[in-house]
């Protein structure tokens, strides 16, 4: 006998059986006749080739057999009813997977405080964090590898956006670099060379060059790199500039040894979403995740 021959609901005929130890008790909570569980426990006793059940006064009594199925089928028929319908979800003891990219810049700034809170509130989830040039070869949020981002982004079809902050971004240079101790001219900021950050092909951050534009300066760009990281270790190794998050300079500038330098340019500023797509909009651990999100980073860049 092979499972795919068996009829699924003769083993929920015998698991309700099993458990009232009466046919006539299980017809009822089956809603059938006892006729009907009768037949269908006749035909599991063919399939199986053993009797299962006998009587005794107005209950039945197990078989070997039966006695030892009972306890898996009962764990099974729950495991299925759950994956099937569903649950209650509960946080505290949710086991999954779930997959969040960021920029390296979010990775040291915010992934701290979120997966402190994530130790409290969802203690057996894992978190796998994945970069934003990550996210794109992956196929975007569309697909099923990433659950939810931290980023600019950008509107598409199914995709949810929440505002979480906003960042704004400031110049840098090493702080013993020549024009790091004073105000830059327009004429000084276009003399200097720039790091550019693309957190993905082609994703240069468009506040930026739409600033440099409406200055009418050119930005000299050295060499563009994919991480914030990088850009701050080139930085503080050269005389080259570069534009980083306020967030993860006020966090590690001094130890990178790097210096804010004041421009003519009016602040530049850019907003941090929270993104996941129609497809997970309504999973319960995808919304518990987001409210972790929500409550640790929106709130601490409000302060």
């Amino acid at each position: 006998m092979s499972l795919s021959s068996l009829d699924l609901n003769l083993l929920l005929v015998l698991d309700t059986v099993l458990a009232e130890r009466s046919v006539a008790r299980a017809a009822r909570r089956l809603h059938v006749t006892p006729s009907a569980v009768s037949n269908a426990l006749a035909r599991l006793r063919a399939a199986l080739d053993d009797p299962l059940i006998s009587r005794s006064g107005r209950g039945i009594v197990p078989t070997p057999r039966a006695a030892a199925l009972a306890p898996g089928l009962a764990r099974a028929l729950r495991d299925l009813e759950q994956t099937v319908l569903g649950g209650d979800f509960d946080p505290a003891t949710a086991e999954r997977e779930l997959t969040l990219a960021v920029a390296d810049a979010g990775q040291v700034v915010s992934l701290p405080p979120i997966v402190a809170r994530l130790a409290v509130d969802m203690p057996r989830v894992r978190l796998r964090v994945v970069s934003i040039d990550t996210l794109f070869s992956l196929g975007g949020l569309a697909s099923t590898e990433v659950d939810v981002a931290i980023g600019v982004g950008e509107r598409g079809p199914g995709i949810h956006i929440q505002p979480l902050y906003e960042e704004r971004t400031v110049l840098v240079a090493r702080a013993d670099h020549p024009r790091a101790r004073r105000k830059l001219t327009k004429a000084a900021l276009a003399g200097l060379r720039h790091v550019d950050i693309h957190v993905a092909p082609g994703r240069g951050s468009k506040a930026l060059a739409a600033a440099y534009a409406a200055l009418g300066v050119v930005r000299d760009v050295a060499i563009v790199v994919p991480t914030f990281a990088a850009a701050a270790a080139v930085v503080a190794a050269t005389d080259h500039v570069a534009w980083l998050p306020a967030t993860f300079v006020d966090l590690l500038g001094a130890r990178l040894g790097l210096r804010r330098i004041a421009t003519p340019l009016p602040p530049v500023a850019v907003t941090i979403n929270l993104l996941w797509h129609q497809r997970t909009h309504h999973d319960p651990a995808q919304r518990a995740l987001r409210d972790v999100i929500v409550g640790v980073v929106a709130p601490s860049r409000r302060r």
